[in-house]
């Protein structure tokens, strides 16, 4: 319903929002009572689900103790998620320490804030340049909008921006090389190793990627050896591998990080939007050994905060939201159900014209429209396409992302996203299918393509 009559700032001040009252699982419902399934996990947040009782019960039973801890006092919650993500933490990453906020850009600015000090507390005051890549996506602070490559959200505060530094994204489907897919791999990895070359190692504090591309480019996979590639790179020159996994990680990919998928380990993780799966904001940066231990014989401290950072009625959130996970073994559960839905989406998509890739991993996966698929020409952004047909989708009772336009030249091209919660079954990969090619063709028919 229009919103122009009420006191709340939109993204768009003209759009139409519905009003979401209650969700059960997979399914939310609005004040009509028209029942929605969720395959969007709010925007990739609510990892087990709504209305989950354990979650539910985990937040009543802390709420009774305390809520809300800072300063000189610790809670037991932080200390005991703190450790859950250090037993979550690939094994190259060693004794992990962990700095809890409440959103992923926080998080991001937290493993950007302590990158620089790592450098400065070894003597390396020079190094604070950081490497992102185009149409990534960190955050909407000035800081992670410098450092991300989203150019559609970037423009209107260019003169905002820092200095930061951008290479290609992976983007294998619109790769031009008739190389071997390790040549792929190496020829995208090695821009890293060509904008070292030209800015001086001396300069440059971190490189920080999305491990699996999320909004800006809707589940772009890096080909096989990519980040081992990126993270010999960045050995060789003294410079931090920051893995965000806001998106990606909490085993979103059908594995604990999206990371996990190739054979390294990074520096710095950040997540958020699964560990809180909607209960309560949370975000973790994720601290090697490496980087924290050089702090610790160093200054011994640091000055980045944040007031709700590591509350004990988030963290206990992200306890029992991990606990969950394990418990139920949905890590398992959303690598084979990611398989089945890529599967039964590339089985009946594959006869659209205007459906040119499905990728992914587990159950993060995108949908790229383009108006050819031979020549993968995109259709003219003033159509809006991938917003027409996240409408019609919602409009037969299936809640998707339009990812945000620009994925191509930061301009152009459509494309949707689909991340439902983990706990999805074989009847709700049927329905996120059917629904969903029903609206792609409603959407197309309507605009007379």
């Amino acid at each position: 319903m229009g919103k122009s009559g009420n006191h709340v700032f939109y993204g768009n001040l003209n759009g139409e929002y519905s009003d979401i009252v209650s969700g059960d699982g997979v399914y939310i419902y609005d004040g009509d009572g028209k029942q929605y399934l969720d395959a969007a996990s709010g925007v990739c947040v609510v990892s087990v689900g709504h209305g989950n009782q354990e979650i539910i019960s985990a937040i009543s039973n802390q709420i009774k103790q305390i809520s809300f801890t800072y300063g000189f006092a610790d809670n037991i919650p932080r200390q005991k998620l703190a450790k859950k993500l250090d037993e979550w933490s690939p094994g190259g990453m060693g004794h992990t320490k962990t700095i809890f906020s409440s959103s992923g850009a926080e998080a991001n600015e937290s493993a950007i804030k302590l990158s620089y000090q790592y450098h400065q507390e070894r003597g390396n005051v020079n190094k604070t340049k950081i490497v992102g890549r185009w149409q990534s996506y960190h955050g909407n602070t000035v800081s992670t909008l410098s450092i991300g490559g989203r150019s559609s959200w970037r423009s209107k505060f260019n003169s905002l921006l820092h200095d930061s530094l951008h290479i290609s994204p992976p983007y294998c489907y619109r790769c031009s090389s008739t190389d071997s897919h390790s040549s792929c791999a190496e020829n995208f990895a090695n821009e890293l190793k060509k904008i070292i070359q030209r800015e001086g190692a001396e300069n440059i504090s971190a490189f920080i990627a999305e491990s699996i591309i999320g909004t800006s480019m809707s589940a772009v996979v890096p080909p096989k050896g990519y980040y081992e590639i990126i993270r010999n790179i960045c050995d060789e020159n003294d410079i931090l591998f920051i893995a965000d996994e806001v998106m990606s990680g909490m085993g979103r990919t059908g594995k604990k990080w999206g990371i996990d998928h190739w054979n390294v380990s990074p520096d710095i993780i950040t997540t958020s939007k699964g560990i809180g799966a909607g209960y309560s904001p949370i975000s973790a940066a994720i601290f090697s050994e490496k980087v924290w231990g050089a702090i610790s014989s160093g200054s011994g401290s640091t000055t980045h905060s944040s007031t709700y950072g590591g509350n004990p009625l988030s963290c206990a959130v992200g306890c029992a939201v991990i606990d969950y996970i394990e418990k139920n073994d949905l890590i398992s559960n959303a690598e084979i159900m990611g398989e089945k839905l890529i599967s039964k989406l590339n089985e009946e998509l594959s006869d659209i014209p205007y459906v040119g890739d499905v990728r992914g991993k587990g159950l993060l996966i995108g949908i790229e429209i383009v108006s050819d698929k031979v020549s993968k020409a995109i259709f003219d952004p003033k159509l809006d396409l991938a917003h027409k047909i996240e409408a019609e989708a919602r409009k037969n009772g299936l809640i998707i992302l339009s990812g945000v336009p620009g994925l191509v030249d930061g301009v152009g091209g459509d494309h949707l996203e689909l991340c439902p919660p983990y706990i999805i079954n074989d009847d709700h990969v049927e329905f996120i299918v059917s629904n969903l090619k029903k609206s792609i063709l409603e959407t197309i028919s309507s605009i007379n393509l």
